[in-house]
């Protein structure tokens, strides 16, 4: 079965001093050359009968300030697409309608999901552990993620779980074939020098 439902979610902030060292100015987060991919994986005794899925969540706006340090990402949940290479047009279409629809991210009624950091900490080396919330459908819960410095981008990923926003992961043939509950995100996010509010 092709159609499963899942919730797309991103979690991104990007870390340490691509701002001067105690300026406490928000830069910009490149949103054209930031990008969010959300992978929902299939489960169940007949898994291998249905399809694993692949979305791009493009960013509509996001800050860093690396001061605090402190950071802010908004996705525009009805910009995000269905890629999954293996689906025919017409499918990709009905699992597109399916995310964006009243049963996952209900658009209409929350096109946005938001993410703000609360905690910047070094960890090994330069990776940098990221506690924050998460708003997705009307919910705020608290939300991890890992982010590594390399060459300029901020490349991280995390974990989330469906329920923890409401969302039901599809199940269907007495839960043979299934959406796990838990989605990955990965991200790779560039900090501009421009500073929010400022223009260019």
């Amino acid at each position: 079965m092709r159609h499963h439902s899942f919730v797309l979610v991103a979690a991104i902030v990007s870390g340490l001093s691509l701002a001067r060292p105690g300026s406490a100015e928000d830069r910009l987060i490149d949103i054209e050359r930031s990008t969010v991919t959300v992978h929902v994986f299939k489960a169940g005794l007949f898994r291998a009968l249905a399809d694993d899925h692949i979305v791009q969540a493009p960013l509509a706006e996001g800050t860093f300030d690396a001061a605090v340090p402190h950071g802010s990402i908004v996705i525009d949940t009805r910009r995000m697409r269905v890629l999954d290479p293996g689906l025919s047009a017409k499918d990709r279409e009905e699992v597109q309608a399916r995310m964006l629809g009243p049963d996952v991210l209900d658009v209409q009624r929350f096109p946005r999901i938001h993410f703000h950091s609360v905690t910047i900490e070094r960890h090994d080396g330069s990776a940098w552990l990221v506690r924050g919330e998460l708003e997705l459908r009307g919910r705020i819960r608290p939300f991890n993620v890992n982010v590594t410095p390399r060459n300029g981008h901020y490349i991280g990923t995390a974990t989330v779980k469906q329920t923890d926003f409401g969302i039901v992961p599809i199940s269907i043939a007495g839960g043979t074939v299934k959406v796990k509950d838990e989605i990955k995100v990965d991200f790779d996010i560039v900090v501009t020098e421009q500073v929010a509010g400022v223009d260019k």
